[in-house]
């Protein structure tokens, strides 16, 4: 599905492509780095040494959509050494735990309140009641005065923000 990267591009590191905008490329597959990167990005940016380009490398355990399975370009077996040896989560979980930063116990609590979390936030969304096409765009655009005089950056009319104040976090 697709073109792969080195047919559709000359030069892959999209980090440097920025021109006159500086780049970084950092393992998307290791919390740590991506957490350093941030950083200094943010530090980068907040310096007022402008724009910086993050290209951030992951692996795509599925597919693209539905009908992409993802296993004509790849073999199942390289999708779980990737999950076995690189995956994220895997990954940190073991750092923290060979570092000592945490016990087992305490990460196992850890990890069941946040089961505990999304199973509640899963339950009151299947709860709620549906909302009208018109509702479910709500709040999701803004009209920032700054974009009104840019022509042309969408050819829909902007949908005018109709909740302003804090959003609500499940």
């Amino acid at each position: 599905m697709g073109t792969s990267v080195e047919r559709a591009s000359a030069n892959t590191n999209y980090y440097t492509r920025g021109d006159f905008v500086p780049g970084i490329w950092v393992d998307g597959m290791d919390v740590l780095a991506v957490r350093e990167a941030s950083r200094f990005a943010i530090e980068h940016c907040e310096s007022g040494k402008g724009p910086i380009v993050l290209e951030t490398a992951t692996y795509r355990y599925s597919g693209h959509s539905m009908s992409d399975p993802g296993t004509s370009y790849r073999s199942r077996d390289e999708i779980q050494e990737v999950r076995q040896t690189r995956d994220p989560i895997t990954s940190f979980r073991e750092k923290i735990l060979n570092a000592e930063l945490i016990d087992l116990d305490e990460l196992k609590g850890i990890e069941a309140k946040i089961r505990s979390n999304v199973d509640e936030a899963g339950k009151k969304a299947k709860a709620d009641k549906e909302i009208s096409l018109e509702e479910l765009t709500t709040d999701i655009y803004a009209n920032p005065e700054h974009l009104q005089s840019v022509r042309n950056v969408t050819p829909f009319a902007p949908l005018q923000h109709k909740r302003l104040g804090t959003p609500v976090n499940l």
